[in-house]
């Protein structure tokens, strides 16, 4: 299927040959119901970290199994059938745009990766209903902090947009905007730590929503909109006993949904009733949407998103949509 295009070493999963690294790409196909399987590809994995892309082809979209190849350290993941077609375009770069991983700087690949084994532990722990790793959680974060203050939000952007996928690219996104919105306000660094703890929980709600919605290609019909907008009240329900969770995040996960003018979700809220961190939040978020590279939909460009945030008047704090203007277009 690949040795046409690619250059191939194959080999089976418990083989002490299996390589020394320096692949440019991995493709595991394996069953990770089987406790061995899982154990053997923590053995490994290590060889491959830095590989450019990391596939995984599972059996079945079962959310368990999507979060366990993310953990593991899976930067995409295909469902069986897969096609020759699919396989190569996943493999191939196709006509995306920006820089290449390895031009990246090292901080910023460990930071994404780190990233998003935090966040697949974190879904997977709401999944099946096990304590959360906030302490592992934040530490990522504070990573992604590091990466962004010293790469700047270009790298993080395109590299996170290249090697991941789904929620988890969303997530990553909203974090590494957030941060650098705070870096740009002038923000100290406790405050930036608000803010990046707030952004890394923002959408754990979404571990209680069906695959199908979350990955659905294209709009969203009445049902399914009511469905997703269940993910702020979920997330809350989630942490709200959980140690280590301060009121603020829990305030900025059930809240980042809200619009000054009382147009927004779950609970109507109003100007006065949404704090400073909420606000900076919720133009990260809706910014990190509007630029998400999706399957079906490429970027949009970053000054036609901010344009987009421009024109909501009235629903976002107009100082700050103009304070954002050097973080959408400029860093």
């Amino acid at each position: 299927m690949l040795a046409p295009h690619f250059a191939v070493t194959s080999s089976l999963l418990g083989n002490e040959d299996i390589g020394h690294g320096g692949f440019d790409a991995v493709v595991i196909a394996a069953d990770l119901k089987e406790f061995q399987n899982i154990a053997a590809l923590k053995e490994i994995f290590p060889k491959f970290e830095n590989a450019r892309k990391r596939i995984f082809i599972i059996d079945q979209k079962a959310r368990l199994l999507v979060f366990q190849a993310y953990a593991l350290g899976a930067t995409h993941v295909l469902t069986h059938p897969v096609t020759q077609q699919k396989l190569l375009a996943t493999l191939s770069d196709g006509d995306k745009s920006g820089i290449a991983l390895e031009d990246a700087s090292r901080g910023t690949q460990q930071a994404a990766s780190c990233g998003a084994t935090a966040l697949a532990s974190m879904f997977s722990a709401v999944l099946g209903g096990k304590p959360i790793d906030i302490a592992d959680a934040k530490h990522a974060a504070g990573k992604i902090a590091d990466s962004i203050a010293n790469d700047g939000l270009s790298s993080w952007l395109e590299t996170v947009r290249r090697h991941h996928e789904g929620t988890y690219q969303h997530c990553l996104l909203v974090v590494g905007v957030a941060v650098d919105f705070g870096l740009s306000l002038g923000l100290a660094r406790r405050d930036i730590e608000r803010l990046y703890s707030a952004a890394m929980f923002h959408d754990i709600g979404k571990a209680k929503i069906p695959l199908a919605v979350l990955d659905k290609p294209g709009k969203l019909d009445p049902e399914e909109r009511s469905l997703i907008e269940t993910h702020p009240t979920a997330g809350y329900d989630v942490l709200i006993a959980t140690p280590g969770i301060s009121p603020e995040i829990l305030d900025a996960v059930r809240h980042h949904h809200e619009f000054l003018d009382g147009s927004g979700y779950p609970d109507a809220l109003c100007a006065a009733s949404i704090s400073d961190v909420v606000r900076i939040l919720t133009i990260s978020d809706i910014f990190a949407a509007l630029i998400e590279d999706r399957r079906y939909k490429p970027p949009m460009p970053r000054d036609r998103a901010y344009e987009i945030i421009c024109n909501m008047r009235g629903k976002l704090e107009a100082p700050l949509v103009v304070a954002f203007k050097d973080v959408a277009l400029s860093r």
